[in-house]
């Protein structure tokens, strides 16, 4: 409503405002913030002062429709400063807007307020504190609140439970959260399917899909329908474990009980079946997907390109790829990284280079892992030159870079035989807060070793010793390999001594690298024995 219109009203006698406010201040009536405010800002204005059930009612879309819960909360300052008692209604939705804003201290404080005036919260107050108390991640605080409600006679319902059930699995408590559904069974609440979804949900992430399934007919004894989500959750914790084939017969069960599966359905199963290079499979279940009248989003299409990439058919997920924006569906910075990144793996960087551009003109915002895809592969194709540059674009458009980004770039440094640069980037890239990882540590030594510098290199493998880090098979062969290159076959060996009592197990790498550099300088003997000891560990047919 414009300020205009609003003017109007001043010259309007109350009651006849408050016929036009009742008409006009149904929720979806406000176009905008600035209409609540002017309306409520007139309510403030009248005499008599109007009900505070007017003033509620803008609260409530303020808060409902709008999410403008810092205003709703300055209104009701405004209220109360000109001497209009809040209700508990009021006091209520301000509990909400605190809650919603993280500020549970002030939410805690209205609930002492309301006490203090001798109103009785209801139960909706009560969940939308202890909700509040979880989702700033305080669950223990909401446990002991719901311990202290019940010790003083208040009676909890389903979205209570529901609410202290998902926080306790949101922060990895699951069989809390379990012992929480037992236990409430034994004070008149019967567990709703929420609650079993919740829980199924979280043991399922945890891979404890055996437990979950035990959940689930736990339910259905009980007579609790499981719905799409119940099977979401299932199919998810079967795929992640690998057992596909029990995936996707739930998926066949859930037709045979009349669910009808969601997109989400069957972007888990297209996402596991092209991650297990089953590309084919995967397609196969798009077209099911689309003959049951269930449209295909971006992550469906992602996730099959994915699949593609992954078994090296680029070709096909350029394909899946035009065929997204053919259907509708508009490609995401994460369709456009998988298909960067399945270009720049074979070599075809300039293509992805496109696609880049194409982001640019598409006003789809690049970020980080873009950026790393692009920079690995012009890393990879010796255009270093091209990847400091896109290092500085990184920095300009405010994508921070990572040690993922670095690494490309030191690795390239060291192939290059440029290790001095290598170890001053590592020393800038610490400056700005930037840690290394054991990927960088082993691309630095294995530079200095090939430039022949292993004093350097055993210097960094010292240093990672003393510190305490655990050393990896890839560190061990790395520094074996380069005391093999300056012919220290005895401090090699012993190397492989010191790792494996570290226990450390060598894999058929790390045994090559001796052998070839033992038969390379005549120690025939030795070598034939490590050989020997690689075949007795079943080593051999890895080379």
């Amino acid at each position: 409503m414009s300020f205009l219109r609003l003017r109007s009203f001043h010259s309007f006698p109350n009651l006849s405002f408050l016929r036009y406010f009742h008409s006009h201040s149904q929720p979806h009536s406000f176009h905008n913030v600035g209409d609540a405010v002017s309306f409520f800002n007139r309510l403030l204005q009248m005499q008599p002062t109007p009900s505070i059930i007017e003033f509620n009612k803008i609260l409530t879309s303020l808060v409902k429709i709008k999410k403008h819960y810092s205003t709703a909360i300055s209104l009701s300052r405004q209220m109360e400063f000109t001497g209009i008692k809040p209700s508990l209604v009021t006091m209520s939705i301000l509990i909400n807007c605190y809650c919603h804003l993280g500020q549970i201290t002030s939410a805690f404080s209205v609930l002492a307020n309301i006490l203090k005036r001798g109103y009785h919260p209801n139960t909706i107050t009560l969940n939308t504190l202890m909700k509040g108390l979880c989702l700033s991640g305080k669950v223990r605080r909401a446990l002991r609140f719901h311990d202290d409600l019940v010790a003083q006679g208040f009676r909890l319902d389903q979205v209570s439970y529901g609410t202290l059930i998902n926080g306790l699995c949101k922060i990895g408590e699951t069989r809390a959260a379990l012992e929480l559904l037992r236990r409430i069974q034994g004070r008149g609440i019967k567990p709703d399917v929420v609650m079993y979804n919740t829980i199924i949900d979280s043991l399922c992430k945890d891979k404890l899909v055996s437990d979950a399934c035990n959940l689930y007919s736990e339910m259905i004894v009980k007579g609790i329908s499981p719905d799409v989500v119940t099977y979401n959750a299932l199919i998810y914790g079967f795929c992640i474990v690998g057992q596909l084939k029990q995936a996707i017969g739930l998926l066949d069960e859930m037709v045979l009980k009349n669910i009808d599966p969601d997109v989400y359905t069957y972007n888990i199963l297209v996402d596991a079946l092209g991650k297990e290079g089953k590309v084919r499979e995967a397609k196969n279940m798009l077209a099911v997907m689309i003959k049951q009248g269930v449209k295909p989003d971006v992550v469906t299409y992602s996730s099959l390109m994915d699949g593609y990439c992954l078994v090296n058919e680029v070709n096909k997920a350029q394909d899946v790829f035009n065929a997204m924006a053919q259907r509708g569906v508009t490609p995401n910075v994460q369709s456009y990284n998988i298909l960067i990144n399945g270009l720049c793996k074979i070599k075809m960087v300039d293509e992805a280079l496109n696609l880049l551009a194409e982001m640019d003109y598409k006003k789809v915002v690049p970020d980080t892992v873009t950026y790393n895809s692009l920079i690995d592969g012009l890393c990879k194709t010796e255009r270093v030159s091209h990847a400091w540059e896109l290092l500085d674009e990184m920095h300009v458009k405010g994508q921070p870079a990572n040690i993922i980004t670095y690494n490309s770039l030191l690795d390239a440094l060291c192939k290059s035989h440029h290790v001095d640069k290598a170890i001053a980037l590592i020393k800038k890239i610490k400056d700005q807060g930037v840690q290394p990882d054991f990927c960088t540590y082993n691309m630095l030594m294995d530079g200095l070793c090939k430039a022949g510098r292993l004093r350097n290199a055993q210097e960094i493998f010292q240093v990672l010793v003393t510190k305490g880090y655990h050393i990896d098979v890839l560190t061990y062969t790395v520094m074996i390999n380069g005391l093999c290159k300056e012919g220290l076959f005895d401090e090699a060996l012993a190397l492989l001594s010191k790792m494996e009592n570290e226990g450390c197990i060598p894999n058929a790498i790390t045994f090559e690298t001796i052998i070839y550099s033992l038969f390379e300088k005549g120690e025939n003997d030795k070598a034939e024995k490590l050989l020997r000891e690689m075949i007795a560990r079943g080593l051999l047919e890895k080379i």
